[in-house]
């Protein structure tokens, strides 16, 4: 299973990608928001998270691109600091499937992509 992680922060995107690759999964890991873009449509990634503030391209752009492009059906779980709950709603209804606030604990993000994978 690939997970794909959009995050600008390095620390947390390196955290995230440990903890799920020791895992099992597949990561593909991107830094800001118009190259997660471009790894959604070439890698077809079965979770992606995403932090909602993202150079170039936002999260809520990640999250309406993957919902509209059809085809595979890809989980996403948006990543928000406190403070952002208008943002989050937003992201809900461009069809976002989850959401964790920062900071989270790694255990609960493994079991929330585990249970949006065993829904598909």
């Amino acid at each position: 299973m690939k997970v794909l992680i959009a995050e600008d922060d390095n620390l947390i995107r390196k955290t995230i990608e440990i903890k799920l690759a020791k895992e099992g999964y597949e990561v593909i890991s991107c830094s800001e928001g118009a190259s997660a873009l471009d790894s959604i449509r070439t890698e077809q990634p079965d979770v992606v998270l995403t932090d909602i503030m993202l150079p170039a391209v936002s999260g809520l752009e990640i999250v309406s691109a993957v919902k509209q492009s059809g085809g595979k059906q890809m989980k996403v779980i948006v990543l928000s600091t406190m403070g952002q709950e208008n943002i989050v709603e937003e992201a809900f209804k461009l069809g976002a499937d989850d959401y964790m606030t920062k900071p989270f604990s790694l255990t609960e993000l493994s079991i929330r992509v585990k249970k949006l994978l065993n829904s598909k």
